[in-house]
Formats: C-alpha cells, sequence, structure tokens
C-alpha cells in the first residue's frame, strides 16, 4: 500500500520516491523503518549482516523478498563503498550496531569496531558518492556520561561511557563529530539519541521485551538483571518517526539546521522501571516466572533523556504514552503467535495507527 496526496504527511511527501539506503536493515529498527519508507513510496536498498534471530522480523514481514540487499560487515569497507555507490542514494540512515551491552563485555573488540570503525566507513562512503545529501547515524542515550542523576540528559551534556557498549557508541558519536567538522559544508550529518525501544518483532537476547516474549512463549523463566532500573521506554515508532523527520530534513537546502545531535525520549516524564514494565506485560497476557541474576554485569540505574529540542524545532512528538507502548507491544507479540504469515500486515497496521496519531 503506497499513500497519495493529501494522506501522506509532510515529511513523507519528502521522502516519496527519493532513494534511501539503510545499514543494519535487517534488525529490528531497520525492518520497522524498511516497511514505513516501503509505504510511502521510497525506493530503499540495505547492507546489513543477515538476520541473527530466528524468527525475525525482517523475514517475517517478507522484506527479504523486496528489499535490495547486500549481505555483508559494516567492517568491511571495501564491499560497503562498493554497494553505496552503486546505488546512488539520496540520504543514508545508519543503523549498523553491535547494540547489547552484556555482549560488549563479552566481545569488546568486535563492538568498537563495528560501532566505532564502522561509523567512520559509512561516512567515508559516504563523502566518496556524490549523490548522498546527508547521512542520519543511529546511536543511543547510553552515549553520555552518567553520573547517577535523575535530570534528563541534555544533547550538550559530556559524552561517556564505563561499558564497552557505551564507549564505543560515544566514539562513534566523535567520529561523527569529526566528519561534521571536517567535511560538513559538502555533507549533512545528524545525529539521533533514543532510549529503550520496544515493539512488536524483536527477539533480540539480553533485552527485556524479547526475554519476557521467550518466558510466555517456552515457559522459561525470565531472568531479571537490574530489576530497579529505569529507562526510557519508548515504541520503535516514535524513533523511526523521528529518523524519517530527519531524514527529510536532511535532503532540504537549510540541512544545516538539524545537522546536530537530537535526544528521543518518551512521550510521559514518569520513570518506568524493569519491575514496572514487567507489571504491565504481565497484566497485558500473563505472568511469567521470574528469577533474579545473581552479580549482574554493571549498567546505568537510571537513564532520562530531555527531548525538548526535537519537540520544538523538529515537531516530533511520541503518539503512545509507555503503557498504551508497552500493550500495542504486547498485542502485537500475540498477533504474531496466533498468525505468523500475517506479520507484514499487523505491523504496518500499527504504522498506520502511529501515523493517523501524528496527523491528528
Amino acid at each position: 500500500i503506497v499513500y497519495k496526496g493529501s494522506c501522506m504527511l509532510p515529511f513523507e511527501d519528502i521522502l516519496k520516491n527519493k532513494r534511501v539506503f539503510i545499514t543494519g536493515h535487517t534488525g529490528f529498527t531497520g525492518s520497522w523503518a524498511c516497511l514505513w519508507l516501503q509505504h510511502i513510496g521510497a525506493t530503499i536498498a540495505g547492507y546489513s549482516l543477515p538476520p541473527e534471530t530466528s524468527p525475525a522480523l525482517f523475514t517475517a514481514a517478507g522484506l527479504d523478498q523486496d528489499i535490495a540487499t547486500t549481505y555483508g560487515s559494516i567492517t568491511d569497507y571495501g564491499v560497503l563503498l562498493e554497494a553505496i555507490t552503486a546505488f546512488q542514494p539520496d540520504v543514508i540512515l545508519h543503523l549498523a550496531a553491535q547494540p547489547l551491552v552484556r555482549r560488549s563485555y563479552r566481545e569488546p573488540v568486535e563492538t568498537f569496531l563495528v560501532n566505532a570503525q564502522g561509523t567512520v566507513h559509512v561516512l567515508e562512503a559516504a563523502r566518496r558518492t556524490p549523490s548522498v545529501k546527508g547521512v542520519l547515524c543511529i546511536t543511543t542515550d547510553k552515549v553520555y556520561k552518567n553520573i547517577g542523576s535523575s535530570t534528563p540528559y541534555q544533547e550538550e551534556d559530556p559524552l561517556g561511557g564505563k561499558d564497552p557498549y557505551s564507549a564505543s557508541k560515544a566514539a562513534a558519536e566523535m567520529v561523527i563529530q569529526s566528519y561534521a567538522a571536517s567535511y560538513g559544508q559538502s555533507l549533512a550529518i545528524a545525529t539521533a539519541r533514543g532510549g529503550n525501544i520496544i515493539g512488536g518483532g524483536d527477539w533480540s537476547e539480553d533485552r527485556l521485551l524479547p526475554d519476557f516474549v521467550r518466558s510466555i512463549t517456552t515457559g522459561t523463566p525470565l531472568t531479571l538483571r537490574y530489576p530497579d532500573a529505569t529507562r526510557p521506554w519508548q515504541h520503535v515508532l516514535a524513533l523511526v518517526h523521528g529518523y524519517l523527520l530527519l531524514l527529510s530534513k536532511l535532503l532540504m537546502p537549510e540541512s544545516c539546521s538539524v545537522a546536530r545531535a537530537w535526544n528521543f525520549g518518551p512521550q510521559d516524564q514518569k520513570s518506568y522501571s524493569v519491575r514496572d514494565v514487567v507489571t504491565l506485560m504481565s497484566q497485558a497476557w500473563q505472568t511469567p516466572n521470574i528469577h533474579y541474576m545473581p552479580d549482574p554485569l554493571p549498567e546505568a540505574s537510571v537513564l532520562a533523556l530531555d527531548s525538548s529540542l526535537a519537540r520544538q524545532q523538529l515537531g516530533w512528538q511520541p503518539v503512545w504514552n509507555t503503557q498504551e507502548v508497552i500493550l500495542k507491544t504486547i498485542e502485537w507479540y500475540r498477533q504474531y503467535y496466533q498468525s505468523p504469515t500475517a506479520a507484514r500486515a499487523f505491523t504496518l497496521e500499527q504504522i498506520d495507527d502511529w501515523r493517523t496519531g501524528i496527523a491528528a
């Protein structure tokens, strides 16, 4: 389904018929982004490793059948450059990453190579491809130097990172700042920092929602590491909405005005702990058997983002509050396990629910 004319939102009209290259498109967020961009008539090509999980949204939604894909590692600069120059994109959405904190402790070298050096590769390939007008690099709320404060972090706050994942993403931000300062006159580069993303179609390891779903569907215990840690929980569509807004503005003559870092946080200011989220999910589905991990690896206990800049200057606003986000996510998984072959249809339904909320 491709929307026409008045049904299109303004930023969608800009992206319609544009060529968008996405790294990491086979992942959870990448799959939602591909579906939305397809939905509005953009032309997409992707570069990524094959999906790591089975099931995976990329295959469940049939994207492996209709997205031009180059399978490869972001650490392989030659293959990446060839894929980008062959496609001649208008903009690049850089999602490829090693996104898991606990894996970063096990695999620090790979984490830094993918997240920091991989970002170098994307930006270098972009600046060598004349068609590319802008690049949007996705990092994380964990790039901030976490001092344990409940005060939301703003875009100008100091960056840092104690664990390899956070440090590698902060290093990627340093790369982005260097490229923006050195080549920003000919290539607009923006950065998006989001919180804990949830939504249907995520089966990653060591993530609360997928672990909850596995516990319900397989009967295995749900192991919690830090039940009282608070996070900015938000639906994947809130982030994809922000990404598409920024991509559309990177295509405009005044792209320099958005070539900076942007926070995207949840709609409501109330902090939800891991325990709170598990309670809400249990009420929406059923209560799993819960275990608590002894001596877990260190993670930040408090994270919050100040998204006022994106709200004021981009007109970005999450459509669903945290409770609605959790209910929509559980609804997606319940539908999937009832009818796996309909994954594409009910994913597009949720995208249209979000789009309707934006229009309203």
